[in-house]
């Protein structure tokens, strides 16, 4: 959705907007333009919440960082507000945060991120948003394709890494000791 060019959100009306709009999922982009995102199939919803889980463990027993689903919005230095469908973030990073800022949208960019592509997502704007994620602070991104049974791991300053139809993509040394294990992330079962 774009505004009009004499339009500018504020980070707060952002959040106003997106609270009195519980049922959209809205972005928004470096140039100030609302991105209103589809509900995605059960598949997909099946798929992340697998991701979600194995993160969640994983940062569980490590204690070093934060997981945040899909619901969150994180500020981008770049001015984007963007919402990856899974995201760590360090303590130490969270830990100067206010309450009130722990409440909204925060105010900085996730260290690692996970994209998954649904039906519904064209490859390439997957991939700039991994890029964007990237240039704005994020040390380690995957982007999950099921369909293709590829995943495109990002690092700042490389080329992504291909993967075709892994078993496995670790996060280390960035997550110590974290594998996405793909099998159930391809084929959920249920």
């Amino acid at each position: 959705m774009r505004l009009p060019s004499d339009v500018l959100l504020s980070d707060d009306q952002l959040f106003e907007l997106c609270r009195l709009n519980k049922e959209l999922r809205i972005e928004r982009t470096s140039e100030g333009d609302l991105v209103i995102m589809p509900p995605v199939g059960a598949g997909s919803s099946r798929r992340n919440a697998r991701i979600i889980f194995q993160l969640e463990t994983w940062s569980l027993t490590d204690g070093t960082g934060v997981v945040f689903d899909s619901s969150a919005g994180f500020l981008l230095p770049n001015g984007a507000m963007r919402s990856p469908d899974a995201a760590w973030v360090k303590r130490s990073r969270l830990s100067g945060l206010s309450r009130d800022e722990k409440e909204k949208f925060l105010p900085l960019c996730p260290d690692f991120v996970i994209e998954l592509r649904s039906p519904s997502d064209a490859l390439s704007s997957q991939q700039l948003k991994l890029e964007e994620f990237i240039e704005n602070g994020t040390v380690l991104g995957f982007l999950l394709d099921p369909t293709g049974r590829t995943v495109y791991v990002y690092r700042p300053r490389e080329t992504p890494e291909v993967l075709e139809q892994p078993k496995t993509v670790s996060a280390d040394p960035i997550l110590p000791g974290f594998s996405l294990q793909l099998e159930d992330v391809r084929e959920p079962r249920w």
